[in-house]
């Protein structure tokens, strides 16, 4: 068989080979067709947008959020682990495609008069001159093992533009958390800045009743005691509101020093709840679709894994011009070498069956969190319907008793002023009207909580399958 018949064949092979890869199909996960507490979910389908914090109409809340796309830092960093995602797939595309590397030397050269077997013959000095170009080792991928490896890379800078995707929303629901809490703290100081007044003027009734010989002084001490401590509270209250503000100013890309958030106790607005099914997560959160990446990707690596058993072919093609002196440019002085080559495995160790072994399993493995994500996706889901579902009848119950308690506490003011009751009652529904009211406002935080949980446990938005130029920072487009 002729040189060029025996290269057209391996090229041929090249062009005609098989892969080893297993066929892959995203693993199967059997989900219900609908959630349960689902049936008061009032507003329309899933909306395409990607600006989800919108639902909740506060312009405040808008601005912050857009301070985390422009100044986050860790959002930053998991751009730049995209891009070298992206890099990594395309070193792997250029493994199809042959090296071609161009060089030249120029050198003067002595030998010594008695180097080891050195002839008679043999210049002292001479000049060792070359021009050169070619292809060192050029895989032919004729049992698809470069071809795997490309898949997987792609397959893995997909997955990663979808871990952006979902550090993206992750730090947009974790400023929207920590937004609301605060508002909800907002509310509890102004409630706290009420009741100290309140607490104010029961302090005086007491002192004017005890002046007036009609009020033992125990209830001066116990109306003080009152006031003091809900002054404690207060105080309490507004290091915790600083912590959360601090925490804001992170997200935000803001150093926490010097940032203030004003005062804002008025309630926030309750987002309508979308109507979803539990499969519409499978293609909605950026979690699920990188684990399915994830699992492609091991997938193409097993019949890369495959390949490294069966012969190995390459080819080299080399090629220059070489000459004592400096006529490189003379037919007489080129040179070329050009051939296939083939490499066969014989013995390992076992080396490749194993790594065939562990391609499988880690192809299992990302299979199996697959699953995993996609039924902790259904749990979130579910949590935070029925979460809402029960914090509506909380809600309700919690702003009845605050009602009721803040009536109690008139009516114990009414009696004390008028002589019919002791000062003790008053303090029994002092402390009964501010725990109702303060259980009304934490309910109502709890509410916001579980909405912005359910807008993250749904995926947010749509997200863009690639990253917009424009804005590096944000995987999805608005």
């Amino acid at each position: 068989m002729s040189f060029r018949l025996a290269l057209g064949l391996l090229l041929a092979l090249a062009l005609s080979g098989c892969d080893f890869a297993p066929f892959y199909r995203p693993p199967a996960v059997a989900l219900p067709s609908q959630f349960t507490d689902a049936e008061g979910a009032s507003g329309g389908a899933l909306a395409p947008q990607g600006q989800w914090w919108r639902n909740f109409g506060d312009p405040r809340l808008n601005r912050l959020e857009d301070d985390v796309d422009a100044a986050n830092p860790d959002l930053a960093a998991a751009y730049a682990a995209y891009e070298a995602s992206t890099a990594r797939a395309a070193q792997a595309v250029a493994g199809l495609f042959p090296e071609v590397d161009f060089g030249g030397m120029l050198s003067a050269n002595k030998q010594s008069a008695n180097r080891p077997l050195r002839s008679k013959t043999q210049p002292t000095y001479y000049g060792a001159n070359q021009i050169q170009a070619g292809v060192a080792s050029y895989e032919l991928d004729i049992w698809s093992r470069v071809a795997d490896i490309v898949k997987a890379a792609k397959a893995t800078a997909e997955a990663s533009n979808d871990a952006l995707a979902d550090a993206r929303l992750s730090l947009h629901a974790g400023l929207a958390r920590d937004y609301v809490d605060l508002r909800g703290l907002d509310a509890q100081a102004e409630l706290f800045a009420n009741t100290i007044k309140l607490y104010q003027s029961a302090l005086d009734l007491t002192r004017e009743r005890l002046n007036a010989k009609i009020a033992p002084p125990i209830d001066a001490e116990r109306a003080e005691t009152q006031l003091e401590t809900v002054k404690a509270q207060a105080s309490d209250l507004a290091l915790r509101r600083t912590a959360l503000v601090d925490a804001i100013a992170e997200l935000a890309g803001r150093p926490a020093a010097g940032y203030r958030l004003a005062p804002e106790p008025a309630p926030m607005v309750f987002p309508r709840r979308p109507r979803t099914a539990p499969g519409e997560l499978l293609r909605r959160r950026p979690d699920v679709a990188e684990a399915e990446r994830e699992a492609a990707a091991t997938s193409e690596l097993i019949g890369a894994a495959r390949a490294n058993m069966y012969p190995k072919f390459t080819l080299a093609l080399f090629g220059g011009t070489q000459d004592t002196a400096l006529r490189l440019l003379d037919p007489i002085n080129t040179f070329y070498t050009v051939g296939p080559s083939m490499t066969v495995p014989l013995f390992d160790a076992n080396l490749r069956q194993e790594e065939v072994k562990q391609a499988e399993a880690q192809a299992k493995q990302a299979a199996e969190r697959y699953r995993s994500t996609v039924l902790n996706a259904v749990r979130e889901v579910q949590d935070y319907l029925s979460a809402l579902r029960w914090l509506a009848d909380e809600a309700q119950q919690t702003e009845a008793a605050a009602s009721a308690a803040k009536k109690a506490l008139d009516m114990s003011m009414a009696l004390y002023r008028d002589g019919a009751a002791s000062y003790l009652d008053v303090v029994t529904a002092q402390d009964a009207a501010l725990d109702a009211q303060r259980a009304a406002i934490a309910v109502n935080t709890r509410q916001l909580d579980a909405y912005v949980g359910l807008l993250l446990a749904l995926g947010g938005g749509w997200w863009s399958p690639t990253v917009s130029k424009e804005n590096k920072l944000a995987a999805a487009n608005h």
